[in-house]
C-alpha cells in the first residue's frame, strides 16, 4: 500500500480559477468556447475533479493557457514560518533588540508638516494672482 505524494488537482477548480483569474463569467467563457457550451454546462464542469482531455484542451483554448497550466495549477497555500519577534512565550512585550529604525519617525512627521506648508502657501499665493487678475480685467471692463 503506498501514498501518493501528491493528490490529483480537481480540474474543474482549477478552470475556475483561470477563468476568474481572466475576469470571466461562467456564460463568457462558454461565449468563448462555442456552441453547445452555456453557463450551466461551465458550472457543471466547474464541479468536476477529473475532466477528459478533449474538455481540457478546448478550455485551455478559450482560456489561451496551456492543458498543462490547468492540470498543474494547485491552489495548496503555501506555508511560510515567521521568525517570532518576541522574547520567551511573552507575547505581549515585543523584543526591543530587533527594532532597527533608520530614520527617526518625528523628522519624517515634520517633513511632511514642512511640504504641506509650502504646498499651503503656494496655492495662497496662486489664489491671490488671480484674484489681482480677475479684479484687473474687472476694472478695463468698468473704466
Amino acid at each position: 500500500m503506498t501514498a501518493e505524494a501528491t493528490p490529483k488537482p480537481h480540474l474543474g477548480r482549477n478552470i475556475r480559477h483561470f477563468r476568474q483569474e481572466n475576469d470571466l463569467k461562467q456564460d463568457e467563457l462558454a461565449d468563448l468556447m462555442g456552441d453547445p457550451w452555456t453557463q450551466k454546462k461551465i458550472s457543471q464542469l466547474e464541479a468536476k475533479a477529473a475532466i477528459d482531455d478533449g474538455i481540457l484542451e478546448q478550455v485551455a483554448r478559450a482560456l489561451k493557457i496551456s492543458v498543462d497550466d490547468i492540470k498543474e495549477y494547485s491552489n495548496v497555500p503555501v506555508v511560510n514560518y515567521v521568525q517570532n519577534n518576541f522574547e520567551g512565550s511573552n507575547t505581549q512585550a515585543p523584543n526591543v533588540n530587533n527594532l532597527q529604525c533608520t530614520f527617526n519617525p518625528l523628522d519624517k512627521v515634520m517633513e511632511a508638516h514642512e511640504d504641506v506648508k509650502r504646498l499651503y502657501e503656494a496655492l495662497l499665493k496662486e489664489k491671490d494672482e488671480k484674484i489681482a487678475l480677475l479684479n484687473k480685467m474687472l476694472g478695463n471692463k468698468q473704466g
